[in-house]
């Protein structure tokens, strides 16, 4: 029996064209804006619920800038070093030291006109972080990022399948909504195992028997 590995697919990388926008419109236009041009705010945070996209549209801008030959870091509950674009996600995790360490890099990307880009889980007025720093991060472009409703899920993954080129019944989705993990990505590398399975099997119809093999499930 195949079993997915939990997690992206290793062929799956996170970008502005593949983030599904739902109602994050006026952000995405944002943050492409912001990467085309040299002028206006260079400090953005994200705040949202868990598995919203906050991460996706971090990881989505440090591939854009490095693309367009920038210096640029993504990094997870921590601090990077300095570049022309820093994306640091989870800030509601950093410690007091990584804290100071986050309120002096904002301030030397705000003097050689770098972009910040920060996450959290909640707005910058609610977190349980340094005054200086809260007021920072409040500054800049605050979006809420919203995540994605199941008819929104359901659209992101016919058209995933419909760009590998297989079916995607809309009984398979059905099931895959009520009973998979409730991450897009997750979600998305379901539907390339299921794809490579088919595949294996001669090009097998996606069906959800073959589904619930793929997921371990009885």
């Amino acid at each position: 029996m195949t079993q997915l590995l939990l997690g992206i697919a290793p062929q799956w990388v996170p970008t502005l064209d593949n983030f599904v926008i739902g109602r994050n419109l006026e952000l995405h236009a944002a943050l492409r804006h912001a990467l085309s041009s040299s002028g206006g705010e260079r400090g953005i945070y994200l705040w949202g619920e868990a598995d919203s996209g906050k991460s996706h549209m971090l990881q989505a801008v440090v591939e854009r800038a490095k693309a367009n030959g920038q210096s640029a870091i993504y990094c997870g509950g921590a601090v990077p070093e300095a570049a022309q674009v820093v994306a640091v996600d989870d800030v509601e995790t950093l410690d007091a030291s990584a804290q100071i360490e986050l309120f002096a890099l904002y301030n030397r990307l705000r003097e050689s006109g770098g972009m910040l880009l920060v996450s959290g889980n909640l707005a910058p007025a609610h977190l349980n972080l340094r005054d200086d720093l809260r007021t920072r991060l409040g500054w800049g472009l605050v979006y809420q990022v919203h995540g994605l409703n199941d008819e929104e899920k359901s659209q992101a993954l016919q058209r995933h399948a419909q760009a590998r080129g297989f079916e995607l019944p809309i009984e398979v989705t059905q099931y895959l909504l009520r009973h998979g993990r409730r991450d897009l990505p997750y979600l998305l590398g379901i539907l390339d195992e299921l794809d490579a399975h088919c595949l294996r099997l001669k090009k097998r119809a996606a069906t959800v028997p073959l589904l619930k093999e793929i997921m371990n499930v009885e």
